[in-house]
């Protein structure tokens, strides 16, 4: 069932209404808590100045890279790990420790060995995406029905025709649910880098803004970087939806791949 959409902005109008109210009937000074008006005061200011483009496209550039090259790692590993329970047992002690440290705690370090600049930032988006989407990898490709590999054993499929004919559109779901985790936690790592050490960036905003006691400066970063997520959850769950169309057919329509041999 499909969310009306004046219900969304109709619980958005009460939020803001909740929020003005807290602020007249709290006496709560600007730099506590800014009204709904003073922040959107602020955030014009900060499109008027170029200031919000600028470091949008900071952050974004450099989630999308980590988002990209933690994607791209964990899910080659991550079908390796399936596929091979000798691999799966000398990896997985590291993989499970480099999740047991807060990432918080590892960032120093990056920031410290490749540089404050964007090299750093990418890493720590990497390594928050990599985990989610490993495992739903794993998942996925294990998930795949032992008799459709024999299936495709005994019409003599090649590897490359069994992962592209079963073991992906199998996997696909759950690899697209880790996907929509990781994009989301790609924020974060993100904003985590700059928060350790950087000149721009909408983490670099907030750390100004509480550094002047520029609250509404520190909400207007924080709605963005909630924009930026919704967009990239948005968009996984449009590929999602593009891609998985094949899951809404009738179960008793077959397809039939030519690229697979019959055997006779």
């Amino acid at each position: 069932m499909k969310t009306r959409p004046w219900l969304i902005i109709l619980s958005f109008l009460i939020a803001l209404l909740v929020w003005q109210i807290a602020v007249w009937f709290g006496g709560f000074p600007a730099f506590i808590l800014p009204s709904p008006t003073q922040v959107g005061t602020r955030f014009v200011q900060t499109i008027v100045d170029g200031s919000l483009l600028h470091n949008v496209l900071v952050t974004l550039m450099e989630v999308l890279a980590g988002l990209a090259l933690g994607v791209s790692v964990a899910t080659v590993l991550g079908y390796l790990v399936a596929r091979s329970i000798p691999l799966e047992r000398i990896l997985s002690p590291y993989i499970v420790a480099s999740q047991s440290v807060p990432i918080v705690a590892i960032a120093p370090l990056l920031v410290i060995w490749f540089g404050p600049g964007l090299s750093s930032k990418i890493l720590i988006c990497a390594l928050i995406v990599f985990f989610p989407v490993l495992v739903n990898t794993v998942v996925g490709v294990r998930s795949v029905p032992e008799d459709l590999r024999d299936l495709m054993r005994s019409l003599q499929a090649t590897r490359w025709q069994t992962l592209k004919s079963l073991e992906m559109p199998a996997a696909l779901p759950v690899f697209l649910g880790g996907l929509r985790i990781g994009a989301t936690l790609s924020v974060i790592g993100a904003v985590v880098g700059e928060f350790v050490g950087a000149k721009s960036g909408l983490g670099y905003m907030v750390n100004v803004g509480r550094g002047l006691y520029d609250t509404a400066l520190v909400f207007v970063a924080v709605f963005t970087l909630i924009a930026m997520a919704l967009i990239l959850y948005g968009l996984v769950s449009l590929i999602e939806h593009r891609l998985l169309s094949w899951q809404q057919r009738p179960e008793n329509e077959v397809l039939l791949n030519d690229d697979l041999p019959v055997k006779t």
